[in-house]
């Protein structure tokens, strides 16, 4: 009986021990990974910030407004362009969407950041809405603000068999609309000496 006591307790100590290592291996991996991932994102994040907007175009600081991210770009002091980091829950989870609106309100591009919908269906998003070859889906050039469906009255093609895949991208893309209507420009070159002098503080730090 005290042999059998014995090797259970045995048993449970080796099983505690492989547990705590196997936790610390996945923590050691998770920090590891974690600058290299957030890296990554942040310069997916850059990459579609610039694919959205005009080129040759100086991009000021970010600016927090209606729950959205805004980006202004200028033209030396000229406010063309925003891209907008805007987002909604979509059928299947989050779709996060960097969109390009310029000074009128009309769609520049837009470039999908993160999204789970169902492939084959809802997973277009990356790409339907700027189908230069079928103009009743693309939204490119329109200007957002009321853009919906063909079933909610509106006149954009839904994704086939994903109604509210293409309800969420589109209240998104109207979101972000909402969002810089109200926005004044700022000062570019203001801006980017401020945001020079930030980094020149962290590098300090």
């Amino acid at each position: 009986m005290e042999k059998l006591q014995s090797s259970l307790q045995n048993m449970v100590l080796s099983l505690v021990v492989i547990c705590m290592v196997a936790a610390g291996a996945l923590a050691g991996v998770y920090t590891l990974t974690k600058a290299n991932i957030a890296a990554q994102e942040k310069a997916k994040q850059q990459a579609a910030i610039l694919a959205v907007l005009p080129e040759g175009c100086t991009v000021a600081e970010a600016e927090e407004a209606e729950g959205v991210t805004l980006y202004k770009a200028y033209k030396g002091s000229e406010w063309v362009a925003t891209a907008i980091e805007t987002s909604e829950v979509g059928f299947d989870g989050q779709q996060v969407i960097m969109v390009g609106l310029d000074t009128e309100g009309k769609v520049i591009n837009y470039e999908i950041l993160k999204q789970t919908e169902t492939p084959g269906l809802g997973a277009h998003i990356t790409h339907w809405f700027k189908n230069a070859e079928k103009p009743g889906q693309n939204i490119i050039g329109r200007k957002a603000g009321s853009l919906r469906v063909n079933k909610d009255g509106g006149e954009i093609d839904a994704i086939t068999a994903a109604t509210i895949s293409s309800r969420a991208f589109l209240k998104a893309i109207n979101k972000a609309y909402q969002a810089v209507a109200t926005e004044e420009p700022v000062d570019a070159a203001t801006s980017a000496s401020q945001q020079q002098s930030k980094e020149m503080e962290a590098s300090h730090e």
